[in-house]
């Protein structure tokens, strides 16, 4: 039986078909007890009794398929075409009927509220709101009906139609009803966030209001008064200047009119008022288990609830299982590498990192959390151990600078001092492993020999690496991923206690260094240029062997030309051997050594360089283009020719101060600690990388096993289990029809995830807290991190992948972040601008070596810089202008 019109009570959140989202919440906000002026809807299936009566329809959802978006002339037209069809087509007899007699049984004497509510507005996932049209203070049948049909002409507004092309939902399945209300001439109205929506914060309601109808503050026509409220207490008043009020007709519609003096600065609600009204918002958060965005309004003292939906602009907050405030930093922006992660690549980071785990390597640690497909560190328990909330702020300031400004501002705060409490247990576990580290650091400093350390950290990864290899290959099948979750879950540790300290005695040893130059010679110039061209640097060793790689290639045209087709599908389209055997052979030598990488490569399901082996090309050509043969091998040793004489050139001025002798010793201890460990510092990702590698082909030739059974209808859809879930997988704990369900949500949320922006920090209450930049720049200029000095002007190469494009000679590099799997762009750049990063992250690291200027940590430069734009980046201050627009 067709159901044209439902009133709010017989809805609930299953009729999102019959009457869209709007329509939905009115009636699940109805049927919850909640105060909703009562009124029904007009639900789709009399909308589509009423396009069945047009037999254009089908014509026009045809030109609506292939409009161009970019021509706003051609979509304006088309909309206006598509709004005038229906607005003079007739309403069938039998919807018309019903829709006058629904209006009836509430009452002809009324005014009401016509809103439009489309089968895609307002779900959990999308913010669709004000895609359509709503009328006011409609009165009688005949405008009644008249604007039922204006609401069904809505659904093709400019806007509606470009938005739904945008979010790639098809015309012709977005439905359209039609909610009726009973109009509330309100005294006040306004709107309420029961989570503060600039701050994220959960325990803050925010209400926005105003005098008269919600319009006014909807439309943007007035300024309304702001309230907060935290615990049921008004924690922030601001009274607005209320110049304006829309009220109702007499007859029909509305009027803006302005308000006396006397209320123009007046608060629109009472402080009681302010908290009965968070109290019912916080009601109704509970009721749908989420944060609410709230129309709400009110008449002779009380409230009427009017529409509710979802927060969609919220980050989800990692989840934590005790009522402690924590606070966690985004572990994609210390890793440079801010991009979603499917739900095995976030298991295998949770099981390599040691911290937070049950003395079980092949757990999953509990202080690296997921959220909206990203992972985030919890600093709490570290925090309890007083030095730390000293220490950690200063640390992650190297990584980010931003992080380090946000975490300083949190541990001062008095909420945080007054609840955090001194835990023995983590500082007794502390101490257990960061004592020998510490000791290890100390003596690779002041101690040992430096020379040797390049050739024991090669050693130590190549040995490590067959190890895990070795170990992998002795375990039977059916144990083959609890020997990947025990290996992975053993590798930081190595790395820590093994190889850390060597990079960490380089990084102290620099430190050192600038401060006694400092305070010796009154500037650090030559120490900046120690870290041009440093031994060692497995990374720069990558760049350097793919510019060699770009040196056969020259010598063959035609491989050239292949190389920068950028509408390549797949290498397989040329033979190497054929048209450059010289070539072909140092490919597959490079990819042997180097293929495990690529970008994002901290995520095991990124196709590595082995993969696809394409993503490689960009690079190459560039190398081509941006030097002549073998002079990327002379920029390097004209940079360690500079970094010698630069220590020399200290050395030797140290020497003349007084106690110059024993000065110049420690100088010279120090230059040579810091050059030859500081390199190390890509070794321990470099080792977790390979062993990384190996563990993939395991999961993949088990995935192809599994599309061979029928479970899986890829292989790559093991990317969406967790490690635990594939041993459940493996031992066919998990039904087909629960597999195929996992992926297909699973799917859907990344999705979601990928359109999300990770903050820097975040507490469990939901607060994205955002650091600042102490920076003296320009007018207009961005403001970021100085890493590597040096002031650069060139035209700006935008790129959100390495494989992206090319980066010609002078070009400045603008991307979102770098990591290994950048580096062999690095050598055609001029510049360098990254949206995260600090001090001590990988790009900031190569630029300095390479000797370019960078500024990184600028938000949105990817966005705000357009690709081709003249720009100057200024090293020394942290900041980028845009020289022409």
């Amino acid at each position: 039986m067709k159901k044209d019109v439902l009133f709010f009570q017989e809805i609930d959140k299953n009729s999102l078909k019959l009457v869209g989202g709007k329509g939905a919440n009115l009636g699940e906000l109805t049927r919850a007890g909640f105060s909703v002026p009562e009124g029904f809807c007009v639900t789709t299936e009399a909308f589509d009794e009423f396009i069945k009566n047009s037999s254009e329809m089908e014509d026009i959802f045809n030109d609506l398929a292939h409009l161009d978006m970019m021509d706003i002339d051609q979509l304006s037209k088309l909309g206006s075409r598509i709004r005038q069809h229906l607005l003079t087509l007739d309403i069938p007899k039998n919807v018309e009927k019903n829709i006058i007699e629904a209006w009836q049984a509430i009452g002809e004497d009324y005014a009401y509220a016509v809103r439009s509510s489309a089968t895609a507005e307002d779900l959990p996932s999308h913010s669709f709101a004000g895609q359509q049209d709503t009328y006011l203070n409609i009165k009688g049948e005949d405008q009644l009906l008249i604007h039922v049909r204006k609401c069904w002409a809505s659904l093709f507004t400019d806007r509606a139609i470009a938005y739904r092309a945008k979010n790639g939902f098809d015309h012709r399945k977005v439905r359209l009803s039609v909610v009726i209300q009973r109009m509330v001439n309100s005294e006040v109205s306004g709107i309420m966030f029961t989570a503060d929506p600039i701050t994220g914060h959960r325990e803050i309601v925010s209400v926005d209001a105003n005098f008269g109808l919600g319009e006014a503050l909807v439309s943007g026509l007035v300024s309304a008064d702001l309230y907060q409220v935290r615990n049921n207490k008004i924690i922030k008043k601001q009274i607005a200047d209320k110049k304006i009020a829309i009220l109702p007709n007499e007859d029909s519609g509305t009027t803006k009119q302005e308000l006396d003096l006397g209320f123009q600065k007046q608060q629109a609600l009472t402080d009681q008022q302010i908290i009965e009204l968070a109290k019912i918002g916080k009601e109704i958060e509970k009721y749908y288990g989420k944060p609410q965005d709230i129309e709400w309004c009110l008449l002779d003292g009380k409230f009427y609830i009017v529409q509710s939906r979802p927060i969609t602009s919220l980050y989800p907050v990692p989840e934590v299982d005790d009522e402690r405030l924590h606070v966690f930093f985004s572990f994609g922006h210390q890793q440079m590498m801010t991009e979603a992660i499917k739900p095995l690549g976030i298991s295998v980071l949770r099981t390599f990192f040691p911290f937070g785990k049950p003395g079980n390597n092949k757990a999953e640690s509990n202080v690296l959390l997921p959220a909206g497909g990203h992972l985030f560190v919890d600093l709490t328990n570290l925090f309890t151990i007083k030095r730390m909330q000293t220490i950690i702020p200063e640390l992650l300031g190297q990584l980010d600078q931003l992080i380090g400004s946000a975490l300083k501002e949190f541990v001062n705060r008095p909420e945080f001092l007054q609840k955090i409490k001194k835990d023995a247990k983590v500082r007794r576990a502390f101490l257990k492993n960061f004592i020998p580290v510490i000791t290890n650091i100390f003596l690779n400093m002041f101690v040992r020999n430096p020379y040797q350390a390049i050739d024991k950290a090669d050693r130590y990864i190549e040995q490590s690496v067959v190890e895990f290899k070795e170990k992998l290959a002795k375990a039977p099948k059916e144990q083959k991923i609890l020997a990947i979750q025990d290996g992975i879950g053993s590798v930081f540790m190595k790395f820590l206690q093994d190889i850390f300290p060597y990079p960490a005695a380089g990084i102290g040893a620099s430190k050192i260094l600038a401060k006694l130059s400092q305070k010796w010679l009154g500037d650090a110039i030559e120490v900046e240029k120690l870290n041009k061209s440093l031994p060692g640097n497995v990374t720069s060793e990558m760049g350097l062997a793919l510019g060699d790689v770009a040196d056969i290639a020259r010598k063959t045209p035609e491989l050239i030309k292949y190389l920068e087709d950028e509408n390549l599908d797949s290498v397989g389209n040329i033979n190497f051997s054929d048209v450059n055997p010289e070539f072909d052979r140092a490919f597959q030598e490079y990819l042997a050594k180097y293929g495990m990488r690529c970008s994002g490569e901290i995520d095991i399901t990124k196709k590595r360089w082995y993969e696809d082996p394409k993503q490689l090309f960009p690079a190459i050509v560039s190398q081509i283009k941006s030097y002549q043969p073998g002079e990327h091998r002379e920029k390097f040793i004209e940079g360690k020719k500079e970094a010698e004489q630069a220590a020399k050139t200290l050395i030797n001025r140290v020497r003349q101060r007084p106690m110059g002798f024993f000065k110049a010793k420690i100088i010279s201890r120090l230059i040579n600690v810091f050059r030859n460990l500081m390199g190390i510092r890509e070794h321990g990702k470099f080792m977790f990388i390979q062993i990384m590698g190996i563990y993939k082909k395991t999961i993949l030739e088990l995935a192809e096993e599994f599309v061979e059974t029928g479970l899986l209808t890829d292989k790559e859809d093991i990317y969406y289990f967790s490690l635990d879930e594939l041993n459940q997988l493996f031992n066919g704990n998990i039904s087909k029809s629960k597999i195929t369900e996992i992926i297909k949500q699973r799917k859907a949320e990344f999705e979601q995830f990928t359109k999300l922006t990770p903050p820097r920090v975040i507490t469990s209450d939901g607060e994205i807290i955002t650091g600042t930049y102490q920076v003296e720049a320009p007018q207009g200029a961005l403001i970021g991190s100085p890493v590597s000095i040096g002031v650069i002007e060139g035209r700006a190469k935008v790129l959100l992948r390495p494989d992206q494009g090319q980066l010609n000679k002078g070009e400045i590099l603008v991307a979102p972040f770098t990591d290994p799997g950048w580096t062999p762009l690095f050598l055609s750049a001029a510049g360098l601008v990254m949206e995260v990063g600090g001090l001590m992250t990988h790009g900031a690291v190569v630029a300095r070596e390479y000797g370019i200027p960078a500024v990184v940590g600028v938000e949105n430069a990817t966005k705000i810089i357009k690709d081709g734009q003249y720009i100057r980046v200024n090293g020394n201050k942290g900041y980028v202008e845009i020289l022409d627009e």
